[in-house]
């Protein structure tokens, strides 16, 4: 082979070469535009069908009444019928009082609404006596009119001597005067009673209500749940002296619960009152879906009901992306079902598909959101130990 041979036959591999490599990098960044068009596109179908439909946080935590237990009265702690953790139900007794003075008042209170009765009774018969007395002034009266009038004619056929007439006239002169007071003290008797039966004149309804003060305090020495729930923070002990308005334990209903998902502000953009919603707690993990719905959005930031607000308005600031509280209420039947306690951490899901709904909630129907009857019961027991007594002392007024 010859040198000129030798030397062309390199030259034409760098050129086969040369012509393989433009071939190869374009096909390479086909395939490099082709995933990055997909990925692309995957995106944004993702974003069209799924993240533009939702919002999400985690920033979002169980809430729930706690219904602070304390004492209406004072007194010493006898007895403690409740611990943390334990369930109780509305009306329960959780804590006693030594019932010593309430006793003591009890008694003092019952007798004098037994004796008001009383009183009340003997001013009626008081009452009824003088309007006799009444009737029998008028027949008096009556009777001196007829006997004046019979011997009045007698005078002047000189048949009656002047002095008896005169006699006759004073006597009626008395019982016109007699009547008279027997009117005044009539009315008198009257005023007590009048326009009102034995059981509600003011002087039974003040004792009655003096008993029933009374009694309602000697039953607030049994402290009551005015709920159904569960026991927590209790920090009443035996022994202990409590004062009105001291808390002792609290009590935390489990069935009605709530989440405050904390949205960013520019996640409120498209969220409205009604939407659904999706929970799931870090307790279950993702086996147990919560759903439940909007009902309502925080009047303001969280920063702003702070114990010490923020102040913008200074010379050093940074622009902090604020976060509004949204209420999600849950499935009562569901929470039945998985318990959830208040504090959990939970992961809120919004669907946002539907932003047409209002932004703020409505206004209340007038209906309480939570209501207990435990102390309406105990007035109404009340009530009925005062006309017990009442009865008994009216009872033997019938008797007779």
């Amino acid at each position: 082979m010859s040198a000129t041979d030798s030397a062309a036959k390199p030259q034409d591999n760098d050129s086969g070469m040369a012509a393989k490599d433009p071939a190869k990098r374009r096909r390479a960044l086909l395939i490099v535009a082709a995933v990055f068009i997909l990925a692309g596109a995957a995106w944004a179908l993702l974003w069209v069908f799924v993240f533009s439909t939702r919002e999400k946080t985690d920033n979002a935590y169980v809430g729930g009444n706690q219904v602070a237990i304390s004492a209406q009265v004072s007194g010493t702690v006898v007895a403690i019928l409740a611990d943390d953790t334990q369930r109780v139900e509305a009306g329960q007794v959780l804590v006693k009082l030594d019932p010593t003075d309430a006793e003591v008042r009890l008694q003092q209170t019952s007798s004098a609404l037994a004796q008001a009765v009383r009183q009340v009774r003997g001013q009626t018969d008081s009452a009824n006596s003088a309007d006799a007395q009444v009737a029998k002034a008028q027949v008096d009266l009556k009777k001196a009119q007829a006997d004046l009038a019979r011997r009045a004619p007698l005078i002047a056929a000189q048949a009656e001597a002047p002095e008896t007439v005169q006699h006759l006239r004073d006597t009626v002169d008395q019982a016109q005067a007699s009547l008279d007071a027997a009117k005044a003290q009539a009315a008198s008797q009257h005023a007590a009673i009048e326009g009102t039966q034995i059981a509600n004149n003011p002087a039974v309804e003040q004792a009655r209500a003096n008993f029933r003060a009374a009694w309602i305090a000697s039953q607030r020495n049994a402290i009551y749940a005015p709920v159904t729930g569960y026991v927590a923070q209790r920090s009443v002990q035996v022994g202990n002296s409590v004062q009105p308005g001291q808390q002792l334990m609290t009590v935390v209903p489990l069935h009605n619960l709530w989440v405050d998902a904390n949205f960013k502000e520019n996640q409120l953009r498209h969220i409205r009152v009604g939407q659904p919603a999706k929970v799931e707690a870090d307790v279950y993990g993702g086996s147990v879906e919560f759903h439940g719905k909007v009902i309502g959005l925080g009047a303001g930031t969280g920063s702003v009901f702070s114990l010490l607000p923020a102040q913008n308005a200074t010379g050093n600031w940074i622009k902090v992306v604020q976060r509004v509280p949204v209420r999600i209420a849950l499935d009562d039947k569901e929470l039945d079902d998985h318990p959830l306690r208040v504090g959990l951490s939970t992961e809120v899901t919004v669907d946002i598909t539907n932003d047409k709904g209002a932004m703020m909630a409505p206004p209340g129907n007038g209906q309480p959101i939570a209501q207990t009857d435990v102390y309406d019961q105990m007035a109404s027991k009340a009530d009925q130990e005062a006309e017990k007594i009442i009865e008994a002392n009216l009872s033997q007024r019938r008797a007779n």
